[in-house]
């Protein structure tokens, strides 16, 4: 198993529609641990670490968010790792 982090960046509507409480509940269930934090310009920063699978896992949730959400764009970079316990919303 190869533990790594990303740092994701989402556009759209994706602030007030509950995602960073959805996206920290699917990351959760991924057993990852990070954040996601509402930007000044409107898009979502998600940070996740841990298993590359469940990381992919999650990245293809972002795609889409939850049913409220109405993603336009996701990019991505890995960053180095970071030790953090659970997953918080920001």
């Amino acid at each position: 198993m190869s533990q790594i982090c990303i740092r994701a960046s989402v556009s759209g509507r994706v602030q007030g529609v509950g995602f960073r409480f959805h996206t920290a509940h699917e990351g959760l269930k991924l057993s990852l641990s990070g954040f996601a934090r509402n930007e000044t310009d409107g898009t979502v920063t998600v940070l996740m670490c841990g298993d590359e699978k469940n990381i992919n896992a999650l990245l293809v949730w972002l795609e889409h968010g939850p049913q409220t959400a109405n993603v336009t764009g996701v990019t991505k970079e890995q960053v180095d790792w970071h030790a953090i316990d659970g997953f918080s919303i920001q």
